[in-house]
This record gives structure tokens, C-alpha cells and sequence, in this order.
């Protein structure tokens, strides 16, 4: 079959709520991606920052294959090996206390704010049913009726109420609004550290260290969603770690599992986690011994291969690097580590179409911004040679 009969098939048998560039990916090797017809191409979205590690890392491949032939799913009714292992991994990576893993990411964010929401009636005495979290404009935190309740993209919420309430919303980055927000009632601050699919959106200098003082005067959890922004891809293991803040819980997903199976979990200081007793939540699919081993091979992949710190470094060389390119086209150019938007005056689909067909896959977002996010594990000459080709589109798309 070729790429046109799969598109075919999908067009006719799959809902249609993604609008993927036209070509069908079989097989991917680190940062190469190779479709049906054979052909090659670089991957600049690291499936929105799923497989920082690479496509297919051999040493996960290994762990996931091991752990297959042994045990999958028990649920959580029982006990087993591998999650007191990853515990002590994300207790070693991020210093917070305890944890909880899930699957999807959204998963993992509704999870905060049930927690978040229990401490409030539980460690604050919030009124049953009053508690208030905080959320900023532009936010991504998944696709769950709950969570597009606090979305401000119309995209997401429009034909999907009723809604459900709690939530207040400010503008990103506002110390002042997140201030004058606060009521006896706020339960939660939640927010990422940079906003992903808002185009790589970075608050101003000292935002978080701000922010979480505000939240500690106020005895506010100050929550963080890292599910894009951390695991490296900022150029740091996480991006609050670019200021002095300790969050009372981080949220992880996607590259947690570098790709291989949906992990992802929240972590936290004892007594927001702490509040959950057995029966309250669970899932049967999070915390699997699958998930697990390999969560815990993915962790290992980013810290010995020093993926945060190869971001740190060539995300700042081709960030310099795009900012040399002289266009009308180009309003802006952002990021840190390897996590880079380039927000163009006009809309930037036809770019994306044209960088496919220059052998490089990467995606719009907000309709105006490329979204450049390669596997961490890529090299300044290839770089280079995405730098040349975005340059030519650039230069020549219009």
C-alpha cells in the first residue's frame, strides 16, 4: 500500500479530530523517521516531546521486551516489583516526597486537582465543594471535560459543556493577577512552567519565584505541569529548576516512557498526595509493572546520556543560529533547550507542508508558530542541516 491508500482508510474509518501532515510513518530510529515509501526524514516534534530519548532507544526496547516475558498487569489489587522502583527513581530525580503514576498525561493533571482539591477541604477547611484553582490563559493541560473547563482556546471547549466549575483563570505570568485572584477558597495554583502548545511561551524572568511566594503567603499549593516542559526538554531535567522554587507537586508524562507505552505520574510533597486514602482513586492500568520498567530505563537513558544537558547546550546554538535568519516572515524566535517556536506573521501550515517535503516533520501550533522539538539525543551537525532547510522554506515559501 502506499501513503495515499492509508490516508484513504483513515479518512474513512477514523474521527476526524487531528489534522496530521500527509505522510505515514512505519518505522523510527533515533531521530530519523521513515514513511511507508521508504523515505527519510528528521524529526523536529519528538512526538510533542514523548521520545526525547530517541525513537526506539535500544536500552528501553530491552527493559519493555524483558518485562513483557515476565509480567504486564496485575493492577494495583497486588503488589509489584517494579513500582517501589520507579518510586525511588522520581523521589531521586525531583526531591519530592512520594508518588503516583498514571497513564495519559491528562490522567495524571485530573489526578492533581482531585488531590488538590481534597487538601483544601481536608489541610485548609476550605467549605465542602468551594475549593478554587487558579489556572492561566493559553493553558494545555489535556483534553478531559474537566480540564478544557479552564481551557481558553474555543477549539477545545466549544460544543463540550456544561462545564465544570472551580476554576479562575489569569493571564500568564501576572504576579499581580495571580495575587488579587487568590480568595480564602483557593485550594491550587496550576501552571506550566512554559507554555508548549501556546507556542513555547516563556513567563518573565523570576514569574515561578514569585508565584510560589505568593502561594506560600496565601497557603496556596503552587502546582506545576512539567508534562512537556520537563524530562529534559527545556534543558533541565525540569524547567522550574531555572529558579529557586520547590513546588508542592510537579505532574510528568511523556517522555517518562521515552515513547514505548503511556506513563505518567504526579509527584508531590507527602501531604498533598497524603490525602488520598485506599478507594478514593485509582486506576488499573497506572503504576503497571510494564510501565514501570520501563519508566525506569527511560529516567536512566536521560540522566546517563546527559539529555538535559545536551538540550541546555544546542538548543542555545540553534536558537542563536534561527535568530540570524533576516525575514519579514519571522515576527519572533523563543525557547529554552531544545524546545523552540518560531512565530511567523502569517500562518504556518504551508511551512510545516514545506519542510515534509525537505526530508524534516515538524508542526504547527496556534496556527502562526513551527514548533521545533527533536529527540534530545541529536547532534550540532544535524542541526545544522535542519537549520539550512528551515532557512530555505523560510526564504522561499510564500
Amino acid at each position: 500500500m502506499k501513503t495515499q491508500d492509508y490516508i484513504r482508510l483513515e479518512d474513512q474509518y477514523g474521527a476526524h479530530n487531528y489534522h496530521p501532515l500527509d505522510v505515514v510513518i512505519e518505522r523510527g530510529e533515533g531521530i530519523w523517521l521513515y514513511d511507508v515509501e521508504g523515505k527519510k526524514y528528521l524529526d523536529f516534534l519528538a512526538a510533542y516531546s514523548a521520545v526525547n530519548q530517541g525513537h526506539c532507544h535500544p536500552k528501553i526496547a530491552a527493559a519493555a521486551k524483558e518485562q513483557i516475558e515476565q509480567l504486564t498487569l496485575t493492577s494495583r489489587a497486588f503488589r509489584n516489583k517494579q513500582l517501589p522502583l520507579l518510586y525511588k527513581d522520581l523521589h531521586e530525580i525531583s526531591g519530592m516526597d512520594i508518588s503516583l503514576p498514571m497513564n495519559s498525561g491528562a490522567e495524571a493533571v485530573e489526578t492533581a486537582i482531585k488531590a488538590a482539591r481534597k487538601w483544601g477541604y481536608t489541610k485548609k477547611n476550605i467549605p465542602d465543594d468551594k475549593a478554587e484553582i487558579i489556572v492561566c490563559a493559553n493553558n494545555f493541560h489535556g483534553r478531559t471535560t474537566t480540564v478544557v473547563s479552564f481551557s481558553t482556546e474555543e477549539d477545545y471547549r466549544k460544543g463540550f459543556g456544561p462545564f465544570t466549575p472551580g476554576f479562575r483563570v489569569i493571564p500568564f505570568g501576572d504576579v499581580k493577577a495571580l495575587e488579587e485572584a487568590i480568595t480564602p477558597n483557593t485550594a491550587a495554583f496550576l501552571v506550566e512552567p512554559i507554555q508548549g502548545e501556546a507556542g513555547i511561551i516563556i513567563p518573565p524572568d523570576g514569574f515561578l519565584t514569585e508565584a510560589y511566594n505568593i502561594c506560600k503567603k496565601n497557603n496556596v499549593l503552587f502546582i506545576l505541569d512539567e508534562i512537556q516542559s520537563g524530562l529534559g526538554r527545556a534543558g533541565k531535567m525540569f524547567a522550574f529548576q531555572y529558579e529557586d522554587v520547590q513546588p508542592d507537586a510537579v505532574i510528568i508524562g511523556k517522555a517518562l516512557s521515552g515513547g514505548f507505552y503511556p506513563v505518567s505520574a504526579v509527584l508531590s510533597k507527602k501531604e498533598v498526595l497524603g490525602v488520598f486514602n485506599p478507594g478514593e482513586h485509582g486506576s488499573t492500568f497506572g503504576g503497571n509493572p510494564l510501565g514501570c520498567a520501563i519508566a525506569r530505563v527511560a529516567l536512566k537513558v536521560i540522566l546517563e546520556e546527559k539529555l538535559a544537558e545536551n538540550s541546555a547546550e544546542l538548543g542555545n546554538y540553534f536558537l542563536n543560529k534561527l535568530k540570524e535568519i533576516k525575514s519579514p516572515k519571522i515576527k519572533e524566535v523563543r525557547g529554552r533547550g531544545l524546545w523552540i517556536g518560531l512565530e511567523l506573521t502569517e500562518k504556518a501550515r504551508p511551512y510545516c507542508e514545506k519542510l515534509k517535503e525537505e526530508g524534516m516533520l515538524c508542526k504547527e501550533t496556534h496556527d502562526t508558530v513551527i514548533r521545533f522539538a527533536p529527540p534530545l539525543i541529536i547532534k550540532k551537525e544535524e542541526l545544522d542541516w535542519a537549520f539550512e532547510r528551515i532557512e530555505k522554506v523560510i526564504n522561499f515559501t510564500g
